[in-house]
């Protein structure tokens, strides 16, 4: 178990929940209102329908990325064409002058995830 983890609120859970897991994303508890998944056995990520009265409105994660190793030879471009086959916004990849190759994909709710391979 990952000791740091993300949750995300999110409009409609089983959109969501198909499209992380479309990513591959590794559903490992499903407990409505949350749905937990994990990335490669070591990042958490629940997806948390939050309750009627609370009315989620606008784009969220605003300024905030969700960041993600990627591990293995053909990680990064797998998941590229993972989210491209979403439909998913897609920016990258790019080589950062901090030595990594970079892609951020958004997530249906606007949440903007970025995987992180070395470069």
């Amino acid at each position: 178990m990952s000791t740091a983890f993300v949750k995300l609120l999110v409009t409609d859970l089983p959109r969501s929940l198909a499209f992380y897991e479309a990513l591959g994303f590794e559903r490992t508890q499903s407990e409505p209102p949350f749905v937990r998944l994990q990335w490669a056995g070591a990042v958490d990520v629940y997806l948390v329908a939050p309750p009627a009265q609370l009315q989620l409105e606008g784009r969220r994660g605003l300024g905030v990325l969700v960041g993600i190793r990627v591990e293995g030879p053909s990680g990064l471009d797998e998941l590229l064409l993972r989210a491209q086959a979403q439909g998913a916004p897609v920016e990258g990849p790019a080589v950062q002058p901090w030595h990594t190759r970079e892609v951020v994909v958004t997530d249906p709710d606007g949440y903007r995830l970025n995987f992180i391979e070395p470069a």
